[in-house]
């Protein structure tokens, strides 16, 4: 089951002082705009995005039609067939796309140890 491109979406108490710290360790800003307190950052095929004040904790995220550039690709698992066959395996969804639309949708669900997983498909 391919699940797409994946990053981590972390909760920041300061946006500033994050894109500072994550700059040094060779990370670029690639898309997003922190004066709305959100930013995506890119190091070689590793994606982060910064987010002040949308949610707590962070969030290990999947985007089905996406490439680790977030360039879409010819060939992917729409993201409500992801969701239809992760049901029939027994997981349980916290936020569920609708399963009768088409294109953008989204999905979220919990590790057995509560961390957030969002399957967030743009395309």
């Amino acid at each position: 089951m391919e699940l797409g491109a994946f990053s981590v979406s972390l909760s920041v108490k300061d946006i500033a002082a994050s894109r500072e710290f994550y700059e040094k360790l060779g990370f670029r800003p690639v898309g997003g705009d922190p004066d709305q307190n959100w930013q995506i950052f890119r190091n070689g095929e590793v994606t982060i995005g910064l987010f002040h004040g949308m949610f707590e904790g962070n969030i290990l995220t999947f985007n089905p039609g996406w490439n680790s550039q977030a360039r879409s690709v010819d060939k992917f698992t729409d993201i409500r067939e992801l969701q239809r066959r992760l049901k029939e395996q027994g997981l349980k969804m916290t936020a569920e796309a609708d399963e009768s639309g088409s294109g953008p949708a989204s999905f979220m669900m919990l590790d057995p140890d509560g961390n957030a997983l969002l399957f967030d498909q743009h395309v």
